[in-house]
């Protein structure tokens, strides 16, 4: 990514999180810009319009919040505006995966202008980190935004970065390769039958080593022989599969698993990553244990989707929340989420059999999220255990 003197980014990640303080310490190493948002989220188009950033960095659960909003209206379009507006993103799509190209002469002006003016007009990139997401989705960014949008890959513990994707890359869904900094190997996962003899991808745990990694946890030297080996190589708790040029995809989880009744290991970020992209999911949460066949999903909706299915079933839609327990909107939510399990060729067990939605969302103040947006697991199991 060529990031010059006059390239200039918008801050509005928590600065806890290790991705934002990568990107600011980037910018006063290059001595490019930096502009801080007014501290509201909802105002963060407004204050993109008038920073006009050529970089805006962000996270999975934002961005699929994008393309859900985007790409309904594109499908809810009709007449000519909807012909041009899909034929505008079938072609782009296209071209996007046979060559990589995210400009079009024609259809950048015609349709997507207005799109790339919600961020200020002026983005050449968008990176994204912290947690997967869908191909679908960074390729539809990359040709509604008409710019590479990148994917970049590491920990907390690996001091932020240690990967990222080509801008002209045409393959999209992984996070390409390692960095000059670290050095990574698979270690085998047995239990979820990951092995690095596997053909054609080897696939396992991936491993880090190098000045990139961290010595150990605070005070904690239990937690850090945990998550070191014998010979010294950090122990990322992501499995990862290579492609022949190098490049990386991560595929699950070998920390966050749990085991059914039947003995089989569930990932439940790899279904919960997946239900991201469900017009109906906001957030959530799927768990299972040894005691039980099957598992469980727990909601929390996208309250306009429940407005709009309110009012085209004659039901109240002034107070969605009181909507969540109605045994149709249910099945009709759990049966889409079924859907998107079968499309997506998960297995029987990952099917979740039943349902909760809840009005209450997963937030850093309810103690459900970590400073970063990520699922406090332990705490969620038992908020949600009634």
């Amino acid at each position: 990514m060529h990031h010059t003197p006059e390239a200039c980014y918008i801050s509005y990640l928590p600065y806890p999180h290790s991705f934002e303080q990568c990107l600011t310490f980037y910018t006063v190493v290059i001595g490019s810009k930096c502009g801080f948002y007014q501290g509201d989220p909802l105002k963060l188009t407004a204050d993109c319009a008038v920073l006009k950033p050529t970089l805006f960095p962000s996270v999975p659960r934002l961005f699929n919040k994008i393309y859900a909003k985007v790409s309904d209206g594109i499908k809810e379009a009709t007449g000519c505006k909807g012909w041009i507006a899909k034929t505008a993103l079938n072609s782009k799509l296209a071209n996007v995966k046979a060559s990589g190209a995210v400009g079009h002469g024609c259809y950048d002006k015609l349709v997507f202008k207005k799109m790339t003016a919600i961020l200020g007009g002026q983005v050449k990139y968008m990176i994204t980190g912290s947690a997967p997401i869908d191909a679908a989705v960074l390729d539809f960014l990359k040709v509604c935004f008409c710019c590479p949008v990148l994917e970049g890959y590491g920990l907390t513990e690996t001091s932020g970065g240690s990967s990222v994707t080509h801008p002209k890359d045409p393959v999209t869904g992984h996070v390409g390769g390692p960095l000059p900094c670290i050095k990574w190997r698979l270690m085998d996962v047995p239990e979820m039958s990951y092995l690095s003899s596997d053909k054609p991808y080897p696939r396992g745990e991936l491993q880090m080593y190098g000045p990139a990694v961290f010595s150990g946890y605070y005070k904690r030297p239990d937690k850090t022989a945990e998550a070191f080996d014998a010979e010294g190589w950090f122990k990322t708790g992501d499995v990862a599969m290579v492609y022949p040029n190098g490049s990386v995809k991560i595929i699950d989880r070998s920390k966050n698993i749990f085991k059914l009744s039947q003995g089989e290991y569930i990932a439940p970020e790899k279904i919960e990553n997946m239900f991201a992209l469900c017009p109906w999911v906001a957030q959530s949460i799927i768990y299972g244990d040894s005691l039980r066949s099957c598992c469980v999903a727990i909601v929390c909706p996208n309250m306009d989707k429940v407005k709009a299915w309110a009012a085209a079933n004659g039901k109240d839609s002034a107070k969605p929340e009181s909507l969540l327990t109605d045994a149709v909107l249910k099945k009709t939510i759990l049966d889409d989420l079924v859907q998107l399990c079968i499309s997506n060729k998960c297995t029987s067990l990952e099917k979740p059999k039943d349902l909760h939605l809840t009005a209450d969302a997963f937030t850093v103040e309810n103690n459900l999220l970590t400073p970063t947006f990520k699922l406090k697991r332990n705490i969620a199991k038992e908020y949600f255990k009634p």
